[in-house]
């Protein structure tokens, strides 16, 4: 027993573990080769449910986390290591039980270019800079001095290249070397950067590439008023050239005789001028004598791209108005068009300077004012347009009730709503001077037309114009009568109308009269008494109504009698009605056995009869009442008997033993009277 409790208490103590290998069941890449910095993906199984592991490469850890539930999903990067074979390690820190497998480093090859030296798009190097090139090796041989062969390949017709021996640094123990070479300095040959176009830059031909590009300018994106700089190269000393700068084929600048310096260069510059278009322009550097010949030629071009301008076109409520075509003019001169979407946004560009606008609306100018662009901006459009509220009314006891699903008909705008619970509709951005119609109806029966000269107060345009249209009201009288045809008094009358939203309920007078003042449309009429609908028929009260509504179930008289096996009345019964929704009506048998429930309302009924000093019913039956009626109800259980309840079993047991006595007497007075002696002769 001391042997098995300590073993269950250490089991208790001891980590949950698993039976589930420590395996590594895939890597990624699948062919266990990549480059230092490349990512590898992990996916296995330790042996400690939720228990930490850690992943080695080599001798480096480069993950640790705990698992999920004993699974191993990690993915990490190659570190700096010499281009070798190395082991991946993973290991299950509880148990200390490692799995195992093999990842081989690749020698990887870059090229790139010192990015802080360069310039960022849209600024560009020109003719005549220099680039400084960077090279590197990761994981390469241990201690090993690589030498890189830079070429630089020039965009002529004769693929121009030159080229520059470079040794890299030392890669010591991690596999790592750098070099760094400016072009075209000390590259051999006659190296130069003299012509537009794109340089490609290799690192021992094929190891690796990159590439850059030379322009005329020191951008490609110019806006009005700025300095466009300009610079080329390759030229003979104070050789004359002519600069060109054309916009869609027409030439807007042009520079002659300007002459180059003793290296061969050509300075020039432009200012964009303040009336210049967006578009693309082109620049052209050609030797006025002919003296030099490039190819490719000296031409670039650049762009005067404008600013983004975004309009929001509203309403004078401040509402986006989409299909609002936004006019844009310089110096009088038409520059574009735009129109709003359905969000109300209209999205244009333009360069610096003044303009005006005009903004039109289903062919009616809306809006008109200055824009002064400085940069990108976004505006608002305040367009002379209103919004037309409509409140349909009805008037009820001196208040006014909003109509709803009152259909308004707009001309000539020919747009149609119809309004909600409030009794209110809108039309949004109408033009304020035009005349208005309004048709107003309801199931499709016209009760308003109204003329609205223009939407304008004191002659001046409002966010919003609010008109009201009063619906007719009406009365309606409805006369409710119980099953004999009498007046049922205080019953409630509910009127819905037949769409929703309308209601009104109230009770009728002594005499069963419900009278109401009520709205033009469609209802249905309802009675209910004790909370029970007795009737319901629909009105269509499109003029004065006077209906009568029959209430068959009100008013009926339930009697029910009570008899015995015989069919003897039971007196003192108690027998109780329970209907559905209504609280249960009691009382007792008379002497005929019946008792009377009078003003029922018909329905299903539930009925349960207690005879004298029983608490649970011997009787109970369900039924339904649609008219006045007397219901019998025999109990053969028991029988009258001098007034009092016997049960049948046992009168009939009382009856046969007095049947028995009375047959055992006559037997007896039988057989007395033949034993009787004779008197003898004296």
């Amino acid at each position: 027993m001391i042997i098995l409790t300590i073993t269950f208490t250490f089991t208790l103590l001891l980590p949950h573990v698993k039976a589930v290998d420590v395996e590594i069941t895939s890597i990624s890449p699948e062919t266990h080769r990549g480059k230092v910095g490349d990512a590898v993906h992990i996916v296995g199984t330790i042996n400690t449910t939720g228990g930490l592991y850690r992943i080695w490469f080599h001798s480096q850890k480069v993950s640790e986390a705990n698992a999920t539930e004993n699974n191993v999903d990690m993915t990490f990067s190659v570190p700096p290591f010499p281009k070798e074979n190395y082991t991946i390690t993973l290991q299950d820190v509880s148990v200390n039980i490692n799995a195992t497998t093999w990842f081989y480093i690749d020698t990887a090859y870059y090229i790139s270019f010192n990015k802080a030296k360069m310039p960022k798009p849209p600024e560009q190097l020109q003719e005549n800079s220099t680039v400084e090139i960077w090279v590197n090796v990761t994981g390469g041989e241990r201690d090993t001095i690589y030498s890189a062969n830079i070429t630089v390949n020039v965009p002529t017709p004769a693929n121009e290249t030159y080229w520059k021996l470079v040794p890299l640094t030392s890669t010591t123990n991690t596999g790592n070397g750098t070099a760094t070479s400016v072009y075209p300095n000390n590259f051999t040959g006659t190296p130069h950067i003299n012509y537009t176009g794109t340089y490609t830059v290799a690192f021992n031909k094929t190891l690796a590439t990159i590439t850059f590009s030379i322009g005329l300018t020191n951008s490609t994106e110019y806006h009005r008023f700025q300095y466009v700089d300009i610079r080329a190269a390759g030229y003979k000393p104070n050789e004359n050239v002519t600069i060109k700068i054309s916009f869609e084929g027409k030439a807007i600048h042009s520079e002659e005789n300007l002459t180059a310096t003793e290296g061969g260069l050509i300075y020039a510059n432009w200012t964009v001028p303040r009336n210049a278009s967006i578009g693309t322009y082109t620049l052209n550097i050609t030797s006025t004598l002919n003296l030099t010949s490039k190819l490719p030629p000296d031409i670039q071009n650049f762009i005067v791209p404008g600013f983004d301008i975004n309009i929001t076109t509203q309403n004078l409520a401040r509402e986006t108005v989409p299909n609002v075509t936004v006019r844009v003019f310089e110096e009088g001169k038409s520059v574009l068009n735009g129109t709003s979407t359905s969000d109300g946004l209209v999205r244009i560009k333009l360069e610096i300077g003044n303009y005006t606008s005009e903004a039109y609306y289903k062919g009616e100018k809306v809006d008109e004012r200055w824009v002064n662009v400085t940069d990108a901006a976004s505006l608002d459009f305040a367009c002379n347009l209103t919004n037309l509220k409509i409140l349909v009314v009805g008037v009820v006891d001196g208040a006014e009730i909003g109509v709803p699903e009152a259909k308004i008909y707009l001309t000539p705008e020919n747009q149609s709503l119809t309004t909600n619970v409030t009794g209110a509709a809108v039309f949004h951005s109408l033009l304020p001077n035009v005349t208005y119609a309004l048709n107003a109806s309801r199931y499709d029966m016209q009760f308003n037309v109204t003329t609205i000269p223009r939407l304008l107060v004191n002659e001046t345009a409002i966010a919003w114009f609010n008109v009201t249209i009063i619906c007719p009201t009406l009365t309606l009288q409805v006369n409710v009568t119980g099953a004999n045809g009498q007046p049922i008094s205080n019953a409630i009358v509910k009127v819905q109308e037949l769409m929703g939203g309308l209601y009104y309920e109230g009770n009728t007078t002594i005499k069963g009269i419900f009278i109401l003042d009520w709205i033009f449309g469609k209802y249905k009429v309802g009675v209910y008494a004790s909370g029970v609908k007795l009737n319901e028929t629909t009105v269509d009260l499109f003029q004065n109504l006077n209906i009568s509504i029959h209430c068959k179930l009100y008013g009926l008289t339930v009697s029910v009698k009570v008899v015995d096996y015989f069919g003897q009345p039971i007196s003192n019964a108690n027998v109780t009605l329970q209907r559905e929704g209504l609280a249960p009506r009691s009382t007792l048998t008379q002497s005929n056995g019946t008792a009377t429930f009078s003003n029922i309302i018909g329905g299903n009924f539930s009925m349960a009869v207690y005879l004298i000093d029983q608490t649970q019913p011997c009787v109970t039956k369900a039924f339904s009442v649609d008219k006045s009626a007397t219901i019998e109800i025999k109990i053969e259980k028991y029988v009258m008997l001098a007034g009092f309840l016997v049960e049948t079993g046992q009168l009939a047991i009382a009856i046969i033993i007095a049947a028995a006595v009375i047959l055992v007497l006559l037997m007896e007075v039988y057989r007395r009277k033949r034993i009787k002696p004779q008197k003898g002769s004296s």
